[in-house]
């Protein structure tokens, strides 16, 4: 370009590099369109210390195929780069260095006193137990003989993680009006709703067992990006280790019983 006698360079503008994140448009806690989810809040604060705008692909967690689907479906499919809370190591997608850990819970109200510390505690063969399917605590009731319904309260299960308009605060719902003397589920799941039960006991659920090999419910969790893609995985590695404080304070923030 000339002006004035002189060439100057055309200069082309500059644009951001998108982080782009794979997500559920209406699951909280964990993410939303308004951006209300841990998730969201979680993604958010990675994006801007990449000095990134933040865009999402929107696609459901649930419904036929679970959360395996939705990865072939969206990361797989190359429709975005990112998805949040990926138990670490996983075996479907590369994963970052884990931003927390969490556990399952038991949730029953305090003033019942059950002393429930583990799976092998003996008054859940006298309860009836509410649980979401397909989980570690599913597992757990069948080996100790729990299901089906062998506690004489007998089973209450859920399909929270399948049904596409069913919040994880229905099950707190069904605790409170007593349909079920005790709930385990994934911690974070329940975590925000958490805030409008101060009558109830939440204990997380040890990795062990009375007999036989310990069992796992305390899980780290990260962020899975395509199998190949390390150099984004080492940016997110970077992102995460610079600002844990400030992640793990997202996560108390938004109830999360988080642990590094």
């Amino acid at each position: 370009m000339k002006f004035a006698g002189l060439v100057v360079p055309f200069l082309l503008p500059v644009f951001a590099q998108a982080l782009t994140v794979c997500a559920d448009p209406n699951y909280l806690p964990y993410s939303n369109r308004a951006g209300e989810g841990f998730e969201n809040k979680i993604a958010a604060a990675v994006a801007m210390e990449l000095g990134e705008t933040l865009e999402y692909t929107w696609a459901s967690y649930r419904g036929h195929g679970g959360f395996s689907q939705f990865l072939s479906s969206t990361l797989d499919a190359k429709k975005c780069d990112v998805v949040m809370s990926i138990t670490y190591v996983s075996r479907e997608e590369l994963t970052t260095r884990s931003y927390y850990v969490s556990s399952y819970v038991f949730v029953f109200p305090k003033n019942k006193n059950y002393g429930i510390t583990s799976m092998d505690s003996p008054v859940l063969k006298n309860l009836k137990i509410g649980f979401e399917r397909e989980t570690p605590a599913e597992d757990a009731l069948k080996i100790r003989g729990l299901i089906p319904g062998a506690a004489p309260g007998g089973i209450v299960p859920f399909d929270i993680s399948d049904e596409g308009d069913e919040s994880p605060a229905t099950m707190l719902t069904a605790l409170k009006a007593g349909q079920m003397d005790v709930l385990i589920t994934w911690q974070p799941s329940i975590s925000s709703f958490l805030r409008a039960y101060s009558d109830f006991e939440v204990v997380p659920v040890p990795n062990a067992r009375t007999y036989g090999a310990p069992e796992q419910y305390t899980f780290p969790m990260s962020m899975g990006v395509r199998e190949g893609n390390d150099a984004l995985k080492k940016k997110l590695d970077d992102a995460i280790e610079k600002h844990q404080a400030e992640l793990t304070s997202i996560l108390t923030a938004s109830g999360v019983m988080a642990t590094r």
